[in-house]
């Protein structure tokens, strides 16, 4: 099988790479092995919150040039705004309405009701400027009885945390009595397919509104809109009050339907989207890529005039730790890493983790370096790349969107 360029990985980086490439005529193929992290999205994207130093970043496009110089945000020049409003403009093209801008990082509500910054959000989710659009509102927290991947408690507890005032409800559908026969099944995104139905969407409706009198706010969990946004529209137009989303431990219902729209936007386009496959090997002709091999493929090659690695970090085996290295399993990729075990973790759990940083060598056009040599038609785009802690920096998103536009404009121009 032959294409013009052939991505490894089908997440955001991966789809964001492929979607541009095929709008500019370039045949490209994506080989995913499973779900990406999209799947297990807050419903925000982050692109940068805090510099290496700890500094908190309030402005991204203003402290962009203030990264390691290792960092991948270090290695596309003068072109990170310019990214940062494509990146945003490609997902608006898509169908995915997103609010938030890069001048100004907004809050965002975690899945405990916490408020952390970020850069781009869901609409299906509500933008707060500060903890003051929390403080002094009545707030209804609701959850669906049987659900326990969305706990009411701790998100009241901030809510008050921050000053607002919280009642605790919850609302029993027999449409969803059904999946409460196993806690297997009471989960967002079965709740989301039963929530589709018209008119068990309208009984929710129905409820909901015997029980919103007297407050400013009803907060609910995000199980709402699987396959299109229409249920979310509908539930905010119906109800007298504003009303909050808030995400809920994974699966991520907005996530899965974004990922869905991406890889929607990229087949409409003419890509060629096979997922449930894992490519394992390459064939090099000097310092260049010449095929690659799939599991399910065998001895059948995919052929490119160029190659991308999106495969993602640890989480989806991009990255593979060995008790005394970490490796890029198919190319055999040079991976920054610091020698010695010890100095790649911290004990305390939720302290800055250096193993975070690790990951693909690359030279200033993203070409991977095997051996120390960059490979003429080999890239690498996403949080396979090394020079950040994603965690820590909250700039994950925006590294797998940004190095996805970065390369497939060097590639489309040859």
């Amino acid at each position: 099988m032959k294409f013009d360029i052939l991505i490894i990985g089908g997440g955001l980086a991966g789809l964001t790479c492929g979607i541009r490439l095929q709008k500019n005529g370039v045949k490209c193929a994506i080989v995913s092995t499973g779900q990406s992290a999209l799947h297990f999205s807050s419903g925000s994207f982050d692109l940068l919150n805090e510099l290496a130093d700890g500094t908190k970043v309030d402005n991204p496009v203003a402290a962009a040039d203030k990264v390691s110089a290792n960092h991948p945000y270090a290695k596309l020049g003068d072109n990170f705004a310019y990214y940062v409003r494509e990146a945003k403009q490609q997902f608006l093209d898509c169908g995915i309405e997103v609010n938030g801008d890069a001048e100004h990082n907004h809050l965002r509500i975690t899945p405990m009701g916490t408020l952390k910054p970020t850069w781009l959000t869901f609409s299906d989710f509500t933008p707060l400027s500060s903890a003051n659009d929390i403080a002094g509102k009545k707030i209804l927290v609701v959850n669906m009885a049987g659900f326990l991947d969305f706990n009411t408690k701790f998100v009241a507890d901030s809510f008050e945390k921050y000053g607002a005032e919280c009642r605790i409800s919850s609302i029993n559908l027999p449409e969803l009595e059904r999946l409460r026969i196993s806690p297997t099944e009471m989960r967002s995104t079965n709740i989301a397919r039963v929530l589709e139905n018209e008119k068990t969407l309208e009984a929710l409706i129905l409820e909901l509104t015997g029980k919103i009198s007297g407050f400013d706010i009803v907060a609910l969990p995000a199980v709402f809109g699987l396959s299109s946004a229409a249920p979310v529209k509908k539930l905010k137009e119906s109800l007298d009050i504003p009303v909050w989303l808030i995400p809920t431990m994974p699966p991520s219902v907005p996530g899965i339907r974004a990922q869905q729209q991406l890889r929607r936007s990229f087949e409409e386009l003419g890509g060629v989207y096979m997922l449930g496959d894992t490519v394992v090997k390459a064939d090099f002709s000097g310092n260049k890529v010449q095929a690659v091999y799939s599991v399910n493929h065998g001895d059948i090659s995919f052929v490119a005039e160029n190659f991308i690695l999106a495969s993602g970090s640890y989480f989806s085996n991009g990255l593979v730790a060995q008790p005394d290295s970490v490796i890029e399993p198919v190319f055999g990729s040079d991976v920054d890493f610091t020698p010695g075990r010890d100095s790649w973790y911290d004990k305390a759990f939720f302290n800055k983790q250096n193993y975070m940083t690790f990951g693909v060598a690359t030279d200033d056009k993203l070409r991977i370096k095997i051996k120390g040599d960059a490979q003429r038609n080999l890239f690498a785009i996403g949080s396979v790349l090394s020079g950040s802690n994603t965690i820590h920096e909250g700039c994950g998103a925006g590294i797998s969107m940004l190095t996805a536009l970065y390369v497939a404009d060097n590639l489309i121009k040859g």
